[in-house]
């Protein structure tokens, strides 16, 4: 996988959490801040600036950390090792490789994109007029990967 980045290693910042965790905050930044996609299917892209925490935004948070409960979310390291991945998905997600489809959440319309080789999921929030990229995980528990297989299969039939 050319297009696919190398993963961003808490040992590069010798074990240092805060110089690791900004330097993975500015990859976020170049990528969808300075540098966002202009747009997802023909809609205005964008991302999840509020409640800002420690100066970043909401986004952010959520693709890095983990927690049923927002206010209580946990960084976890491989998400934020895969910090660069969310960005080269969403450019490269007609790549066969990748399993794309919408589904509704609650009342929310998502688009989820699976790169199922590397059990790694980004999910995007369709709204009306905008595109916002919504949260980004690790596939761990087969579960879940056995309800993404569902999901994407009920997709394709309709």
């Amino acid at each position: 996988m050319d297009w696919l980045p190398e993963l961003v290693k808490l040992e590069d910042y010798g074990g240092n959490w805060e110089r690791f965790i900004e330097e993975v905050y500015n990859i976020f930044k170049l990528d969808f801040i300075k540098n966002k996609p202009d747009s997802f299917k023909g809609k205005r892209f964008g991302i999840k600036r509020h409640p800002l925490l420690n100066d970043k935004e909401a986004t952010f948070w959520h693709i890095t950390s983990e927690g049923k409960i927002e206010t209580e979310r946990i960084p976890e390291l491989r998400r934020c090792e895969r910090i660069r991945w969310p960005r080269a998905i969403i450019d490269n997600y007609t790549n066969e490789k990748i399993l794309c489809w919408e589904n509704t959440r609650g009342t929310e319309k998502r688009i989820v994109m699976w790169f199922r080789e590397r059990d790694y999921v980004v999910v995007l929030a369709d709204r009306i007029d905008y595109i916002l990229l919504w949260t980004a995980y690790c596939v761990k528990y087969n579960h879940t990967r056995i309800k993404l297989q569902k999901e994407y299969d009920s997709s394709i039939k309709c």
